[in-house]
């Protein structure tokens, strides 16, 4: 299958029939791994959150069940143009002695605060999850360069650190294999994004949505790829459902104990195999998403980004980052932008200027 074709149009009926057929981890055949590919098309078919008033933050890739629009955005790079393949693309500035920011100060490698990460989110076997899959790989890395380049423009003495964010693990409206509404994309299709990141010495996030499974059961089997230097984690509490709800039905969360169980298994990694510090991305967008944040542990080995992951107009955003983000901080800030959800109702695209402009400065941008 090849996933820059438009995906087909599954009923959910069809879809709890097609589930049946895939094993949890790996595809045996090709049939097995276009089913996952088209399943992971319909995610956000359904009854999207995102889809509730502007008056209430709307989520970012609302459930996995019936999930986000992608993105037609404002453009920023840092007109980015090698194209060899770096093994662990991260500044080896040393400790910056005017750091300001709470938690230890960064270890050597650390790419934070001594770059912006701009990243592309999405899965690559979806148009729908965000612009990461909604373009062809070349114009999908071509549109990261110029947003690279807006946002070099908007603040010349921060480098750019391009990244892609794929999500690995999507949340699913039925019980899927496992009985955990969850759907694992395969190594085949991780190493592909991998691949993809290497055209532009970009970092790599993989995006975990547990649904009824747990970042304990999730993360041991993204061991092989998080011991890489250049690939991150990112964790979505939208789809964590602890109360057992169907993901998308209603917005998830996660405690600072899961936080600080995804801490310190990078933490673990980091040391064990001599790494620069990992990067945590924790998505956010409401109070209950994110439980007893002064209970978070930061460690010198993980640099942790708490980001505001909601669509709408400026005025709502900036506000639900000051809510949320700037109100309970932990570490680091991010942001995101939606290229199409932040421009419903005759609203626009944020731009770079006016999230620089934000306090703390979001260090970490993402667009979907």
């Amino acid at each position: 299958m090849n996933p820059r074709l438009p995906l087909p149009r599954i009923t959910l009926t069809t879809l709890q029939k097609l589930s049946g057929k895939l094993t949890d981890l790996n595809f045996p055949n090709k049939k097995a791994f276009r089913t996952a590919a088209m399943l992971c098309g319909i995610l956000f078919s359904g009854a999207c959150t995102q889809e509730r008033e502007v008056s209430t933050v709307t989520t970012p890739e609302q459930v996995a069940t019936a999930e986000q629009t992608p993105a037609a955005p404002a453009a920023d790079t840092m007109a980015v143009a090698s194209t060899a393949p770096v093994a662990s693309p991260v500044t080896t500035a040393a400790p910056d002695s005017g750091y300001t920011y709470p938690g230890p100060k960064p270890l050597p490698g650390a790419i934070l605060p001594h770059k912006r990460i701009l990243a592309y989110y999405g899965n690559p076997l979806s148009k729908r999850m965000g612009i990461l899959g909604e373009y062809p790989e070349d114009e999908m890395l071509a549109k990261l360069d110029e947003e690279m380049a807006n946002w070099a423009k908007a603040d010349s003495l921060t480098p750019i650190q391009p990244a892609l964010h794929a999500i690995v693990v999507t949340a699913q409206g039925h019980p899927s294999a496992g009985g955990k509404y969850r759907l694992r994309m395969t190594d085949k299709m991780i190493q592909g994004v991998l691949d993809m990141a290497a055209k532009r010495d970009a970092i790599v996030f993989l995006d975990v949505q547990v649904g009824h499974s747990t970042l304990q059961e999730e993360l041991p089997r993204l061991e092989q790829f998080l011991k890489l230097p250049q690939v991150h984690l990112g964790i979505d509490a939208e789809f964590s459902m602890k109360d057992g709800s169907i993901p998308g039905r209603k917005i998830g969360t996660f405690d600072a104990e899961d936080i600080n169980y995804a801490t310190q298994y990078l933490s673990d990694l980091a040391k064990t195999h001599g790494l620069p510090p990992k990067l945590l991305i924790v998505h956010r967008f409401t109070q209950r998403m994110i439980t007893n944040t002064d209970n978070i542990i930061l460690r010198p080995e993980v640099q942790v980004v708490m980001h505001m992951d909601g669509w709408g107009p400026p005025a709502l955003k900036k506000d639900t980052f000051r809510r949320y983000i700037k109100n309970e901080p932990v570490q680091f800030t991010g942001f995101k932008i939606f290229y199409k959800n932040d421009t419903k109702n005759n609203s626009r695209l944020m731009k770079p200027e006016e999230v620089l402009a934000l306090k703390p400065t979001p260090m970490y941008i993402q667009y979907q």
